[in-house]
């Protein structure tokens, strides 16, 4: 008889099976991310297809050059900020708050006067902003 306590062995956790995995899913992760480089993506604006012209009962006309000067309904603005613009649209308006705000930018124009106007109009309390293409047959040779 053997009253000798046997010596027990100590489990031990196994991470090479564990890293073999994780190698796994970072390789997979690795080779199925896409990556995107926007300074290749080419852009030209404005320009839609468009299949109905339509006619809104209140409409005001922000045009904005190439310059960042900006003109409502034909009417020139004296200042670029915001609150300049904002007061513009809220003089045109006349108080209606259904009026809808079509932008026709020039396609070279920065793209920080177009937010300066839509700011202007959430700030003037008009919702309704739309943005003026021209059509791409027309701009096609």
């Amino acid at each position: 008889m053997n009253f000798r306590p046997s010596k027990r062995e100590e489990p031990e956790i196994n991470l090479i099976p564990f890293i073999d995995v994780l190698l796994v899913v970072l390789i997979f992760l690795m080779l199925s991310t896409t990556y995107s480089k926007f300074t290749e993506l080419q852009l030209t604006l404005p320009t839609a297809d468009t299949s109905a012209h339509r006619d809104y009962p209140k409409e005001m006309i922000v045009a904005i050059t190439s310059d960042g000067i900006y003109s409502i309904n034909k009417v020139p603005l004296s200042g670029r900020s915001v609150e300049s613009i904002s007061q513009g649209l809220i003089e045109s308006s006349k108080g209606a708050k259904d009026t809808v705000v079509i932008i026709s930018a020039d396609a070279s124009t920065r793209h920080q006067a177009v937010v300066s106007v839509m700011e202007a109009a959430r700030r003037a309390g008009l919702q309704q902003v739309t943005f003026a293409t021209q059509s791409s047959s027309s701009s096609s040779p």
